[in-house]
């Protein structure tokens, strides 16, 4: 479910993904740039039910907050990554936040830290509130998320020389793959993303992974040198097809969720479009490209 799924400009719809098992109403955000906002835009699209809310204190987004968002998982600690996660920290529900200890040591010691916000956390400044409590991840290495039957693993990306990461979430056997901001291993001299696509290689052939969640910030007409370590669509194709080789096996029909696409203030300059189209006049994997909006909720 789509919370936020913007680059950049608005900030009531900045990159947060709402992932739940469907046999459970709880789940976990990925990133968290918008949240109040995206609650309700989501609430008003009948993305969520709300017949079991019961609070009679909390509006139907404030419960929701409290009792089906069960932690977070940020992938990095870029602004429209985690707005609405320090906006929103005052009202929210005490909760863990998962991610590599980099980006954990951010948000303690530069967001977190009665400077820029009151330090709602385990860790940093005192007093800590401990509102939120940091959690470190090894990559690789799964990790249950509190009440649900989700896995997560975490993977290193290159986001321009800042540490980024990607989420693989797992319910029993099937899985799915969330990317934050990365860009392509070639032009950043990097393996980061043919080390992930050989980490989910089996699950690829095994027709376990369900979809994967991947970013595509510019049009192809972003030159290389001023990508800011963001991907394109011949990234993303050329990316998708290192996938398809190290796995051995066809990625057709595969969803590929497009993520966190910069808008322009430009008249009559529609940039969703325009990716999408070149994204598809060069599908040589066969995947099936789904571009992310504000409230868009999915069965995968």
């Amino acid at each position: 479910m789509v919370l936020g799924a913007e680059g950049g400009l608005e900030d009531g719809n900045l990159s947060a993904y709402f992932i739940r098992p469907t046999t459970s109403d709880k789940g976990v955000l990925c990133d968290a740039g918008t949240v109040l906002h995206g609650l309700k835009e989501a609430t008003k699209a009948g993305a969520f039910d709300t017949h079991t809310l019961a609070s009679k204190t909390l509006s139907q987004e404030e419960e929701i907050l409290h009792d089906r968002i069960t932690a977070y998982l940020i992938s990095h600690a870029h602004l429209d990554h985690i707005a609405g996660l320090v906006a929103i920290s005052p009202d929210d529900a005490p909760k863990p936040i998962l991610a590599l200890s980099s980006v954990n040591a951010v948000l303690a010691e530069h967001v977190f830290n009665w400077q820029v916000w009151p330090n709602m956390g385990d860790r940093g400044p005192t007093p800590r509130l401990g509102l939120y409590h940091y959690q470190d991840l090894e990559p690789g290495k799964a990790v249950s998320l509190p009440q649900t039957p989700l896995q997560v693993q975490a993977y290193s990306l290159n986001h321009g020389g800042v540490e980024s990461t990607a989420f693989l979430l797992t319910s029993g056997s099937d899985a799915l793959l969330y990317l934050g901001d990365t860009g392509a291993d070639t032009p950043q001299h990097a393996d980061n993303l043919h080390y992930l696509w050989q980490a989910i290689s089996p699950l690829v052939q095994q027709k376990r992974l369900h979809a994967i969640l991947m970013e595509c910030s510019y049009d192809n007409g972003q030159p290389t040198s001023h990508l800011y370590g963001h991907l394109t669509p011949h990234w993303v194709q050329e990316e998708l097809q290192d996938l398809q080789t190290v796995a051995g096996t066809s990625l057709q029909g595969l969803p590929v969720i497009i993520t966190h696409v910069k808008p322009t203030p430009k008249r009559q300059d529609d940039p969703v479009a325009r990716i999408f189209g070149e994204l598809n006049a060069t599908n040589v994997t066969g995947v099936h490209f789904i571009m992310a909006y504000q409230s868009l909720h999915l069965r995968l």
